[in-house]
């Protein structure tokens, strides 16, 4: 298992993977471990929670650049990435315990409750985009409701998977609470059925996640999928374009566009489309594409030369199809996984602009006639995470968001991110479930009804 530098295509280190007889162990180990973490006190998880946060806020740097070297994100994204991992871990160790409370149920019972416990050992398959925050939104909540806690992570982020396990051993956790498996995606379907699981979430591409939960669904175990997306960003022709742009832009470029709920298709009503279109290129077209690890650099190289070289053939694919470039769209000679700001015009169904994900900085700008053809195109997808609108009527965007926007996170004059106090999740092919808020917590307990009756 090979830690590659995209910025470079240089090895940062070789791992050995887990043997099945090893991975084996460690799953047994976490199920054991799991009888007596189940039974300890929230005061108690709440102490180690703290602490977890604590160091990842004394490592971000260490950490960040760790995410840098391993999948190319920009150092300031990656410290940031670690400070956010260190807000979820404190939002659970001070809520967990209420979000977990009994739930009283009046009936003609003495007292009729439903009870929120923990359910064993949870497996969690985690992408390569946000190595830190993906998992720890899934560790977090995992272990203070009880549960414990196996990751399969992206195998080109290999260093981010053990230093994960480092800061819940360094953090006072019972051995073998949390651990990482060393395996490839190959190797999972073994670990699903495994006994000692009780239940899978996933973060990553829509084939993934088909291919984990029916895995999960032979077996009869629960699974929570965060899939792709084709995120609609619907401005309207009342909007503040200017702000839109930026926001648009910031949304597109982040993580080097390789987000779930980047913003994808811009659809813009016809009589600002051509204005809009062109602030969108001065904001892209400002950001500096370069090392990483450059306080210059607002964007570094994509995680992988092959997906790189996959979203180029969606641009081309999209091109010949009528497509238009209005910005970048070449691979540039230098060396690494690098991809420039792009964005698209006169983008149509039946393109890869349209009607895929295209996971990288590429943005594609539809025309709409007025706001019930926007609302039509933005939901003409199968993908459903996140969405977005822009205007300056809010009680307006907040009807196109609440009431007709087909999405799982739909945000009005900003763009989409996550947030531990909000719920997360999908819908049609962006999967199923949520995480973070109340709800996340409550994914993976066994929310049972207890009855009880007089003497």
């Amino acid at each position: 298992m090979k830690a590659i530098n995209p910025a470079t295509g240089q090895l940062i280190q070789q791992y050995d993977q887990h043997s099945d007889a090893e991975a084996a162990a460690i799953v047994e180990a976490v199920d054991l471990a799991f009888t007596s973490w189940r039974r300890t006190d929230f005061s108690k998880r709440r102490l180690m929670m703290k602490q977890a946060a604590s160091i990842l806020r004394d490592r971000a740097e260490k950490y960040g650049r760790l995410i840098t070297l391993e999948m190319g994100k920009i150092l300031v994204e990656g410290i940031a990435e670690v400070n956010k991992c260190a807000l979820v871990c404190d939002y659970y160790a001070d809520n967990a315990e209420a979000h977990l409370a009994d739930q009283d149920i009046p009936t003609e019972a003495h007292r009729s409750f439903i009870s929120f416990q923990p359910i064993g050992t949870i497996l969690a398959v985690m992408p390569w985009n946000f190595p830190f925050w993906q998992v720890f939104r899934f560790a977090a909540p995992t272990l203070m409701a009880g549960n414990t806690g196996l990751l399969k992570h992206a195998s080109n982020v290999p260093g981010c998977a053990l230093a994960i396990e480092e800061v819940f051993r360094d953090a006072g956790f019972p051995e073998d609470t949390f651990r990482t498996l060393l395996i490839g995606g190959s190797r999972v379907k073994p670990v699903i059925n495994h006994p000692a699981v009780k239940a899978v979430t996933l973060t990553g591409s829509t084939p993934a996640g088909r291919s984990v939960a029916a895995a999960a669904g032979r077996a009869i175990k629960k699974t929570v999928l965060e899939l792709g997306g084709s995120d609609p960003y619907v401005i309207l022709e009342d909007a503040d374009l200017p702000a839109a742009a930026a926001s648009c832009a910031s949304s597109r470029l982040l993580n080097s566009g390789q987000s779930c709920i980047a913003a994808k298709r811009f659809v813009v009503i016809e009589s600002v489309a051509s204005e809009f279109t062109r602030l969108l290129v001065e904001e892209m077209s400002s950001r500096v594409l370069g090392d990483p690890l450059d306080p210059l650099s607002h964007m570094g190289p994509m995680a992988r030369i092959d997906l790189r070289d996959e979203l180029h053939q969606q641009v081309l694919d999209s091109v010949a199809a009528g497509a238009k470039i209005v910005l970048g769209g070449e691979v540039p000679t230098m060396t690494g996984a690098y991809y420039p700001a792009t964005v698209l015009s006169e983008v149509r169904p039946g393109m890869p602009a349209y009607d895929d994900e295209l996971f990288g900085p590429v943005a594609s700008v539809i025309a709409a006639k007025d706001e019930a053809d926007a609302i039509d195109i933005a939901n003409d997808t199968v993908f459903g995470l996140g969405a977005a609108v822009y205007t300056r009527d809010i009680e307006r965007g907040q009807r196109i968001a609440a009431e007709e926007l087909q999405a799982g996170c739909c945000f009005v004059n900003d763009f989409v991110k996550s947030d531990p106090r909000l719920p997360f999740g999908g819908i049609k092919e962006s999967g199923y479930g949520r995480e973070l808020h109340a709800l996340g917590i409550r994914e993976f307990v066994n929310q049972k009804t207890v009855m009880v009756s007089g003497a």
